[in-house]
C-alpha cells in the first residue's frame, strides 16, 4: 500500500484553528439572534454598509479577492437575504447592495467586528510569537521568494 502524503500537513492546524475561531463567532450570532449569517461575508457587508452599493468587481477589489470569488459569495450572500443584486449600467455588470435585513444588524456587525479584532489583539498579546507577525515574516518570505517557485524547486528535485 502506499503511504498518503495527506496525512502529514502543516496547514491543517491553521485550518482547524481558524474554523474553530470562525464557528465561535457563528455561535455569537447565534446567540444574538442573528440567523443564517456566515462570519465569512461579514467584510463584504460592512464594507457595502461604509461605502454604499458596488459592482462585484469593485468589491472584489475592495476586499481583495477575485472577481469569480466574490460572485459566488455573492450568489451564497444573495440566496441568504443579506445582499440584493441588480442589473449595472451595462448588462454585463451586476451591483451590490444590501437587503433592508443587512442594515437592520449593520451596526451590531460592526460591533462584533471590533470586538473580535480586539479578543485577537488580546490573545496574541499572550503569545510569545503573534500569528499577525508570523504573517508578516511569511509575506517577507514570498517576495524573497515565491510559493509557486519554492513547490517548483521541490518537485525538480524529486518524484514529479
Amino acid at each position: 500500500m502506499t503511504a498518503d502524503p495527506t496525512r502529514q500537513s502543516r496547514w491543517r492546524p491553521l485550518r482547524l484553528l481558524q474554523a474553530a475561531m470562525d464557528a465561535d463567532i457563528a455561535r455569537i450570532y447565534a446567540e444574538r439572534q442573528i440567523e443564517g449569517l456566515k462570519p465569512s461575508w461579514v467584510m463584504e457587508l460592512l464594507r457595502l454598509r461604509a461605502e454604499g452599493p458596488m459592482t462585484i468587481k469593485e468589491l472584489a477589489e475592495s476586499v481583495g479577492r477575485t472577481h469569480s470569488a466574490l460572485s459566488q459569495k455573492v450568489a451564497a450572500m444573495r440566496a441568504a437575504g443579506w445582499v440584493e443584486v441588480a442589473e449595472g449600467a451595462d448588462a454585463r455588470t451586476r451591483t451590490v447592495s444590501l437587503t433592508g435585513r443587512a442594515h437592520e444588524v449593520a451596526d451590531r456587525l460592526a460591533a462584533e467586528w471590533r470586538a473580535t479584532e480586539a479578543a485577537l489583539a488580546a490573545l496574541e498579546a499572550e503569545l510569545p510569537y503573534p500569528l499577525s507577525r508570523v504573517v508578516d515574516d511569511i509575506e517577507q518570505a514570498l517576495q524573497r521568494r515565491s510559493f509557486h517557485d519554492r513547490i517548483a524547486a521541490e518537485l525538480d528535485g524529486g518524484e514529479w
